[in-house]
């Protein structure tokens, strides 16, 4: 067998091997697992997550993934918990110890501590029977039969059970709390993620000139705007109505068919009917028109009046696309 057949071979074994882990978890659920979230969604405090090693790291993401959710978390290291840290931790807050074998000697430390300010715990535990699965006041089972090491002894699939009961924690308080993608934007406001969620073709087309011409307006000039305004088109309008739109591409395909072009005007040349948008729509509402119809540029409108051009590089350019 060569190495790149042996190479997927183990990446395949380790796929199933974890998804079965994962699907398992499902048979593992209990009326705690519905307790804790309820006791986290009615909690007046946050939530502290502790773990140490591999379970430290996956500590983190929940805490990220909680907080970016609408749910208020605050990462305690274990080992620094016992040495300080453990101020973090305030009276109405509800605290998630994570580790596989429940028996580690920070955790042996630290959940009497916990135990004795009367905060509420949670333990994510793959050893139900441990010293924390005993001192738990909620267990979330993250039992898993075998590590996808081949000496089953580095943290894989444990730590992706670990991951994913956290995210199941996530998802049912985002529900409970009717968190909604206007919620995900306040939380996410920079990068492509976020611009996605709150950004409005106003923000784009106002940024750009505002190319227009007139039915009676001579080729010449049309041209002119074109050129001018660099967006490679121009509204033709009628009252500030938008009765038409010329396009660079439409001039090409008219000088080719054209011999004679003396006295032509906006009106001869312009496209009905053109796409359009509000101007209070979503941008990334202009990304599926486009990506819809192949066009580049899209006639802004605000109040059936003509307000500007929003232009798919403006899309790129902020990350739309």
């Amino acid at each position: 067998m060569n190495t790149k057949q042996t190479i997927l071979k183990t990446a395949i074994s380790t796929i199933k091997l974890e998804s079965k882990a994962i699907e398992n978890l499902s048979e593992l659920l209990t009326n705690d697992f519905a307790d804790a979230v309820e006791l986290i969604y009615n909690s007046k405090g946050r939530v502290i997550i502790t773990g140490i090693g591999k379970s430290a790291i996956i500590a983190n993401k929940i805490v990220a993934t909680l907080n970016s959710t609408g749910t208020p978390a605050v990462f305690m290291h274990a080992a620094d918990a016992i040495h300080g840290d453990l101020g973090l931790i305030l009276e109405d807050d509800v605290v998630i110890c994570i580790s596989k074998s429940g028996n580690t000697p920070e955790i042996k430390v630290l959940v009497p501590l916990i135990k004795n300010a009367n905060n509420k715990m949670i333990a994510i535990t793959g050893n139900i029977e441990s010293f924390l699965g005993q001192q738990a006041d909620y267990i979330l089972n993250a039992y898993v039969a075998q590590e996808a090491c081949p000496n089953n002894l580095a943290p894989t699939t444990s730590t992706t059970a670990q991951l994913v009961m956290g995210d199941a924690l996530a998802v049912c308080l985002l529900e409970l709390k009717g968190f909604s993608s206007k919620d995900f934007a306040k939380y996410h406001p920079g990068g492509a993620l976020g611009k996605r969620l709150y950004l409005r073709v106003n923000d784009l087309s106002s940024q750009n000139q505002k190319p227009q011409v007139g039915l009676e307006t001579s080729l010449k000039e049309v041209i002119v705007e074109i050129s001018e305004k660099m967006l490679g088109v121009t509204a033709v309008l009628e009252n500030e109505q938008i009765v038409g739109i010329i396009t660079d591409g439409d001039l090409r395909r008219m000088l080719s068919k054209s011999d004679d072009i003396t006295g032509l005007k906006a009106k001869d040349i312009m496209s009905l009917n053109p796409r359009r948008i509000s101007e209070e729509a979503m941008a990334v509402d202009a990304k599926e028109v486009m990506e819809a119809y192949g066009i580049s540029q899209l006639l802004v409108e605000h109040d059936g009046k003509y307000s500007g051009v929003v232009h798919l590089h403006d899309l790129i350019k902020e990350g739309i696309i």
